[in-house]
């Protein structure tokens, strides 16, 4: 059904299509639905047992690791730097504290949470998400990514301070 020289044309209802037809195998499809969920969830109760650093990076040292050799070495902010501190903001309910540390990191976190929901919810009714994942349209994102990516670079740099 999903050959090389199929068109991607279906007629596919907002329901999606059962697992059964899955571009993999129907266990692999449920599986990583599955490990989406729960790296998700993993990481929203890591970000919830954080505090979110108030300088608007280097919430990420909470976890163990060294300060951003960047800020340490240029006094200059990393490109994602505030990822983690964005995205901790979020988990605790502070969305506007969250774009305004790093509005990359906000959509970060934000596209896991909707991808996470949405593995949990095909998982459920049983409908194929690696299909759902197949129709997403990633030059799209992908653009949109990096530009959002050097944007929020672009901003950090002019608000960062150590």
């Amino acid at each position: 059904m999903f050959g090389l020289g199929e068109p991607w044309v279906y007629n596919v209802s907002m329901a999606g299509v059962p697992v059964s037809q899955s571009p993999v195998a129907p266990w692999l499809d449920r599986v990583i639905a599955a490990l989406l969920v729960v790296a998700a969830a993993i990481a929203i109760w890591l970000l919830a047992t954080m505090v979110p650093d108030s300088r608007g990076h280097g919430t990420h040292e909470q976890l163990g690791m060294e300060p951003c050799g960047w800020a340490v070495h240029w006094g200059l902010p990393c490109p994602t730097c505030g990822v983690t501190t964005a995205a901790c903001y979020l988990v605790h309910f502070s969305p506007w504290q969250a774009v305004k540390v790093q509005p990359f990191g906000t959509f970060v976190a934000l596209a896991g949470l909707l991808l996470a929901v949405s593995g949990l919810l095909h998982l459920i009714t049983g409908r194929s998400f690696m299909f759902r994942l197949a129709m997403l349209p990633y030059g799209t994102i992908t653009s949109c990514t990096v530009l959002l990516l050097l944007g929020s670079w672009l901003y950090k740099y002019l608000t960062f301070t150590i």
